[in-house]
């Protein structure tokens, strides 16, 4: 889905405006040195309070909202700007910031990524084993809540819940702590920033009940993705049938709501991350995100960092704004940056006009359908822009009635557009997508009989409807199809690099199942989310990187089962290094956005493998200490870069590039140089007397020399070093082009694939 498609569902989080109240008082979010607090305050929860009593003689007794023990130091209160001003003169205080809202990104897949096997291994591994093992996993969901009655979070069969389990479930209006289980093991709420903006004032009661239950559904979506329990017989409305499953459907959930109907706010955020890590969560998924603010500045960035140090592996989609260059949300090295690819199977449904061409596209419609008679087909190119994209109100209902209605995607959402044509008396609509969204097609559950096509057949059909005298059309459908090829395709939506927060660190890392993606649903919402949409349905088929996120935190869960002793950048590091850059038809991965082939900077690493990651042989691990020397090397000062790390911090030790971090992939900006060289080091996760060779590729106009060219292994758990120095061809000018290549270490057992992108300039 493109960024302009903003679907309230999964649109992938993405940093807009300020948060604006109606009062005069507004949300701040305040970072304090931690370690200043006076000995006189027992807690640092009554130092924050002191220091919002002594702004004014008058202050509000509820304007602290929130205090943050762990994913941040400080607190969100409510203040008006001359208070915030006043805070800011604080030697105790780092930073005094607006409020953020952010927007949500927004079952086939097991077989896709070789999840299920006929003989009961998987990897090596035995499955029965692993399941076992996955039980001690918690996988922690910052969404838009749960819903809890859903058959993705039945317990049958599941053992205690893990006795270090620190959190609870939430009692609400509409939500009882009973509904919580062994699988369900917790479920809480924060909007407080909510309601400060919805009526500014947090003690005001808001519109949307305060409690866990998803209204939205897209919480409950993603929960089940990463770790939903099997459930046989799952469809949406007759679609994708099967046995719906998360990636580790033997792990724990728990799910914190964060986002509401007006979105998601920084210290909600903030403050269920703080929670989660408290609750002891081993796994943070988050299908949201923010801009390419500095790291100091990403309320996600600082709590994540608390997470890694602490063991949990967090990751988080990199957004719905692809094909656009540079769009990428959640740029951190220490999060796992997840872009969207597509499954093997499809729904197609056609399109046959009146000159008997018969054109293939999609749909999830689910309806009667308009029989065979063709019918009347229009095209509204008004001058105004509006007829052409089926805007609220911009369709005659004398020019479509009992019409098929072309439709251009883009600008408001896919199913809104379909329900414009109905209200105006439309009887079926063709969508044609636009060089933005290039040949991705993306299935929906129209309300009435709809088929979406790419932009080369949709020219096709807008000239067909301009051109003939009498254009006519009949739409029909034709189910769920399997094994389609090519596949995976990087989807049109997914966000791209290069990465601008950090240049020299690859994102996005990795792609996942993104498109057309089965899993639960609330049944407080139909499967549209349109407000005439009275249907409802256990299950739905969504698409954006908010659906390929969870399938890379459920796979995590698994790998944490098989490995426990690994880091998060371990973890990473086998995901990254083991995934494939090769579709099911052995061509290089197709970018949809424009029919060619991928690249690094849409694909990342490539499309994951499970089945290769939990034995990557290889993994580079990076420390927290490494992170710090990362942030260092960025030039932020030092009061910046303990905002991040949360302890006191010298730069001592920084890198000469943010490159030198151990990252497992290579971005490369040369600008005014022409040699760029960076070390790495290899642990050894295999078995001893692993004896690797490297295999390097790349453009010929950058040499790359890597050494020592073979490296030995003795024992597991042994480190070795290498450098690789990149060097670009004499003469090379300095050009916006980018070219890509890779590093691999080989052995007959394992392939250690690391991708590099090389760079003149960013823009």
């Amino acid at each position: 889905m493109a960024s302009s498609e903003a679907q309230f569902w999964f649109v992938a989080l993405t940093l807009v405006l300020p948060c604006l109240s109606v009062t005069a008082k507004q949300t701040y979010i305040v970072q304090m040195k931690h370690h200043s607090k006076p000995s006189s305050f027992a807690t640092h929860s009554d130092w924050y309070s002191a220091n919002l009593q002594a702004l004014s003689s008058d202050s509000d007794s509820d304007a602290l909202l929130y205090t943050y023990d762990a994913a941040y130091h400080g607190f969100a209160a409510s203040l008006d700007p001359e208070q915030a001003d006043t805070l800011r003169q604080s030697e105790s205080v780092i930073g005094v910031f607006e409020d953020t809202l952010y927007n949500l990104h927004t079952t086939r897949t097991p077989e896709f990524l070789g999840l299920e096997t006929a003989n009961g291994l998987w990897a090596g591994h035995s499955l029965q084993d692993l399941n076992q093992a996955s039980n001690d996993v918690i996988v922690g969901v910052l969404d838009t809540g749960v819903w809890p009655e859903s058959k993705s979070f039945n317990d049958a069969g599941m053992p205690e819940i893990p006795s270090r389990w620190r959190g609870q479930c939430e009692s609400g209006a509409d939500f009882s702590p009973s509904l919580c289980n062994k699988k369900l093991i917790g479920a809480r709420s924060f909007s407080k920033g909510y309601r400060m903006a919805s009526g500014g004032s947090y003690m005001k009661k808001p519109k949307e009940a305060e409690s866990p239950r998803d209204q939205d559904g897209h919480g409950t979506h993603t929960s089940s993705t990463a770790a939903g329990s099997l459930v046989a017989n799952a469809s949406l409305l007759g679609y994708a049938s099967g046995t719906a499953r998360g990636m580790a459907p033997h792990a724990r959930v728990a799910t914190y709501k964060v986002c509401w109907t007006t979105g998601c706010f920084g210290s909600d955020i903030l403050a269920g991350m703080d929670r989660a890590i408290l609750d002891g969560v081993d796994v943070l998924s988050l299908s949201l995100g923010g801009g390419s603010a500095p790291y100091f500045r990403d309320t996600i960035a600082i709590g994540a960092f608390t997470a890694m140090e602490r063991g949990i592996f967090v990751s988080c989609s990199a957004g719905n704004s692809g094909p656009s260059r540079a769009s990428l949300a959640n740029t951190a090295p220490w999060i796992m940056t997840v872009g969207a690819g597509t499954l093997d199977r499809d729904f197609p449904a056609f399109a046959l006009l009146g000159n008997q061409k018969r054109f293939t596209g999609v749909s999830l419609y689910s309806g009667t359908g308009m029989g065979s008679k063709p019918v009347g087909l229009v095209y509204n190119k008004g001058t105004n822009g509006s007829s052409n994209l089926c805007l609220p109100g911009s369709l005659q209902p004398e020019s479509v009635r009992g019409k098929v209605v072309i439709c251009d995607r883009g600008v408001n959402a896919r199913v809104e557009k379909g329900g414009v044509v109905r209200a105006a008396g439309g009887v079926g609509m063709i969508l044609a997508n636009t060089a933005a969204s290039g040949e991705e097609m993306v299935a929906d559950s129209h309300l009435l009989p709809a088929v979406a096509v790419g932009r080369k057949v949709g020219d096709l059909i807008r000239q067909y409807a301009q051109s003939d005298p009498n254009p006519t059309a009949v739409i029909s459908f034709g189910g769920t199809v399997l094994n389609v090829r090519p596949s995976p395709v990087v989807a049109a939506f997914s966000s791209r690099g290069p990465n601008l927060v950090t240049p020299q660190i690859l994102k996005p890392d990795v792609i996942g199942p993104g498109v057309n993606i089965l899993a639960a649903w609330s049944e407080a919402i139909g499967p549209t989310g349109l407000a005439e949409d009275s249907r409802k349905s256990q299950f739905n088929i969504m698409s954006g990187t908010s659906m390929s996120c969870p399938h890379i935190s459920g796979l995590a869960a698994l790998l944490k089962a098989a490995h426990p002793n690994w880091s998060p950048s371990a973890i990473k590091s086998a995901l990254m290094t083991t995934a494939y850059t090769h579709d099911n038809t052995m061509s290089p991965l197709r970018d949809a956005a424009g029919g060619t082939f991928s690249n690094p900077w849409a694909h990342g690493s490539g499309h994951v493998d499970p089945s290769k990651a939990v034995t990557p042989g290889l993994v580079y691990d990076i420390s927290s200490d490494d992170y710090v020397a990362f942030l260092c090397s960025l030039d932020y000062t030092i009061d910046h870069v303990q905002t991040i790390a949360k302890r006191n911090v010298t730069c001592a030790r920084k890198y000469s590039d943010p490159g030198q971090l151990n990252y497992p992939s290579f971005s490369v900006v040369f600008g005014n140089k022409r040699v760029v060289r960076y070390s790495r080091e290899l642990t050894n996760v295999g078995t001893a007397g692993s004896l690797y060779k490297v295999i390097v590729s790349g453009p010929p106009g950058v040499k790359t020399i890597v050494k020592p060219s073979r490296l030995f292994f003795a024992t597991v758990g042994e480190k070795k070093k290498y450098t690789v120095t990149f060097v670009s061809a004499k003469g090379g000018s300095r050009t916006s082009r980018s070219e890509f290549g890779s590093i691999m270490w080989a052995n007959p057992l394992h392939l250690v694939k690391s991708p590099v992108a090389f760079a003149w300039t960013l823009l």
